[in-house]
């Protein structure tokens, strides 16, 4: 298993180039069907706190901040590359005094150390998950993170067990090569963690379970 260090640099690596010419958010609106629909449902209280893990380029962030503005909003990313990215988009969007951002590991992420904060509304992670060596300890320690009734809200590649065989085949390779690894028990996992927590889970499968949404709710 990768080292924190190490995956940091494997993303800095992949994404240095892709975020300076503006591959990455160009590309990625094709396939990651399920970023929307987790912004959507957010949904935090009035004067609410919500937590983006692996904030990449900034697109969620712009876009949930936008559409919640009575909100706070943070962001983390292990990826330098990534957070130079999402504070262009912020400043751009004029979001930047606004929206606060850190260098974290998600695996080792305080909020009380890097934001001042002791926990969040909502936190969400998008596609990244599916990136993240130590995901299932990450989301218990993610779901620590927030207060009660709080909401962890993952999206991410499903099973993709409606599609054609081939397609299915062909994507999960494609995956592979870009070091994404979809995690087909997700929900499973998200249901342990909500038990340990004395909270619940919601399932959505979308595109034929080509894009999954988990949410984890705190008691």
């Amino acid at each position: 298993m990768a080292t924190s260090s190490e995956h940091a640099l494997l993303m800095d690596r992949i994404y240095r180039y892709q975020r300076r010419f503006g591959i990455y958010d160009a590309t990625r609106k094709y396939y990651l069907l399920g970023r929307d629909p987790l912004i959507a449902s957010l949904n935090p209280p009035p004067g609410g706190t919500v937590l983006e893990i692996g904030c990449g380029t900034g697109r969620n962030l712009v876009q949930a901040a936008r559409l919640y503005p009575a909100a706070a909003f943070h962001g983390i990313d292990i990826s330098q590359e990534m957070l130079a990215a999402a504070g262009e988009a912020l400043e751009r969007g004029g979001l930047r005094g606004s929206v606060r951002l850190a260098h974290a590991d998600a695996t080792t992420f305080d909020p009380a150390t890097t934001f001042g904060r002791s926990g969040y509304d909502r936190i969400f992670i998008s596609y990244a998950v599916s990136m993240i060596p130590q995901w299932r300890a990450v989301m218990a320690a993610t779901v620590s993170h927030l207060g009660p009734g709080g909401e962890l809200h993952i999206a991410d590649f499903g099973d993709m067990a409606g599609l054609p065989a081939w397609s299915r085949a062909a994507m999960y390779s494609w995956l592979r090569f870009h070091h994404v690894k979809p995690r087909n028990d997700l929900f499973d996992v998200a249901s342990a963690v909500a038990a340990e927590f004395g909270g619940g889970t919601t399932e959505t499968r979308l595109h034929r379970g080509f894009s999954w949404i988990s949410v984890v709710r705190r008691g």
